[in-house]
């Protein structure tokens, strides 16, 4: 079983830095690929960012040359540096993971985070 759990939201200026942190917990066999979501009143939740274990990282174009994604794999952590913020980032954003439990290597489980909430305005 793995449990994530979201830091680092706020509020930012346009313009602004944020850096969003999840610490994976728990027991497992392996945590394959981590990424942020996000979601905005009356929207859908979108992709935002993924990375696998190897650090292969693929983003969403509306944030593309402006977040990046990083992982520590030692430590169970991924994070979200979001520099040049809109405001229409705005939203809040929730970890994802996909891992293997030890008892079941072999299949994928996916887990969410509880959200943390990103406000940029002036």
């Amino acid at each position: 079983q793995v449990q994530l759990v979201e830091s680092g939201g706020g509020l930012a200026q346009p313009g602004g830095s944020l850096r969003l942190s999840c610490a994976a917990s728990g027991s497992f066999f392996s945590i394959n690929i981590m990424g942020w979501y996000r979601q905005a009143p009356g929207k859908e939740r979108e992709l935002v960012a993924t990375i696998t274990g190897v650090g292969r990282a693929n983003y969403a174009d509306s944030v593309k040359d402006r977040f990046t994604i990083s992982g520590d794999n030692a430590k169970n952590m991924v994070y979200l540096q979001m520099n040049s913020l809109k405001p229409e980032d705005t939203a809040v954003y929730y970890c994802n993971a996909a891992y293997q439990r030890i008892e079941s290597s072999a299949a994928n489980v996916r887990v969410w985070g509880q959200g943390t909430l990103v406000t940029v305005s002036p």
